[in-house]
């Protein structure tokens, strides 16, 4: 090897990149802001109904948690290519793999956010009747557990990838589309008429959250925040964090009592957490592209010294396989055969 080859990015194998950037289709950022919506709100049913809250909010909120139940998965399903490559997730159940986790959270999710609302439409099509309000009820419990777990999980699994724009930024990730997927279901019930103060209070807390992780994101230097502070991530980022933090933020707290304001801020809310999605799998493309971020060792120095290896490496073998073959000669010429 020469000088110049011994300092040659190894970014790549032989036009391959060494990480593969996603290549998902709408479906999956869709599917992330969908389920993380759906599993809040089913959090908010059950947290409405064990603290006596209007019956219509908690009916509300099961109605958009088993929607998005319902249109999950088959998003999920359109992005895998094959239903069975679903199927094929929950042969198996690990703990330590979030795909495997997650998976399974969104099949028990699903059928216990549609058990809460049927059972919840059953309830009050027999005025009562049918002893139906228990299995509503348990069923609502399930589905604000699981619910929690899918708001989340997907930050998680984001995490757990090697892609560098993700993995450093593993306990962010969670934190981050929790918020956002709490902020978009107090949104949609504001938008379906909920104007309780409650929901506007909790509609401040995920707002205040995600200003400050758009604030952290802006004004840090870290090299993990680097393929969001770039090209379209950037941008995207930016009306990210502009829409599901400050502008909701002020209109809830300084004219919370506007009802105009409130649905302002539901829609500033909606559409940044949607961005946010699309602006993390924006950055995971990018960072996977990006040698700098792909390869932490990947400078002059490092591969300098793996080529010298190489070299090292190279001419020992070859040493060793002319000796050999010196040796085998020398033995021909002595034997009878080589003599004659």
């Amino acid at each position: 090897m020469n000088g110049d080859s011994r300092h040659q990015s190894v970014d790549s194998y032989y036009g391959y990149s060494a990480l593969k950037p996603p290549v998902w289709t709408w479906e999956v950022p869709a599917y992330f802001f969908i389920g993380g919506a759906a599993g809040a709100a089913a959090l908010i049913a059950a947290v409405a109904r064990r603290t006596g809250a209007r019956s219509d909010l908690v009916r509300d909120a099961r109605w958009i948690a088993a929607a998005g139940a319902a249109l999950s998965p088959p998003l999920l399903i359109s992005d895998l290519g094959r239903p069975e490559r679903f199927l094929n997730m929950l042969r198996v159940f690990k703990l330590r793999s979030p795909m495997s986790v997650g998976a399974w959270t969104l099949v028990t999710f699903s059928n216990a956010a549609a058990a809460a609302a049927f059972a919840e439409l059953a309830h009050r099509a027999t005025e009562g009747r049918l002893p139906v309000r228990v299995i509503a009820d348990a069923a609502g419990v399930l589905s604000a557990a699981t619910g929690l777990v899918l708001s989340t999980y997907t930050g998680v699994l984001l995490g757990a990838t090697a892609i560098p724009a993700w993995s450093r930024n593993a306990r962010l990730l969670p934190l981050h589309f929790g918020a956002s997927g709490l902020g978009s279901a107090v949104s949609i019930l504001e938008l379906l008429g909920h104007h309780d103060r409650a929901l506007n209070r909790i509609g401040i807390g995920a707002a205040l959250i995600e200003t400050a992780i758009g604030a952290h994101i802006e004004l840090s230097d870290s090299t993990k925040f680097q393929a969001l502070n770039q090209g379209r991530p950037l941008s995207l980022v930016r009306a990210a964090g502009v829409l599901s933090g400050p502008v909701p933020l002020l209109l809830r707290a300084l004219t919370g009592r506007s009802r105009m304001a409130r649905q302002i801020a539901a829609l500033s809310t909606i559409a940044g957490s949607m961005l946010t999605r699309l602006a993390w799998v924006s950055a995971g493309r990018s960072s996977a592209r990006s040698s700098s971020q792909a390869i932490a060792t990947n400078s002059p120095r490092a591969t300098g010294a793996a080529a010298d290896r190489l070299d090292a490496s190279f001419f020992t073998a070859s040493s060793m396989v002319d000796g050999n073959t010196l040796e085998k000669q020398r033995r021909s010429s002595d034997s009878p055969a080589g003599s004659a």
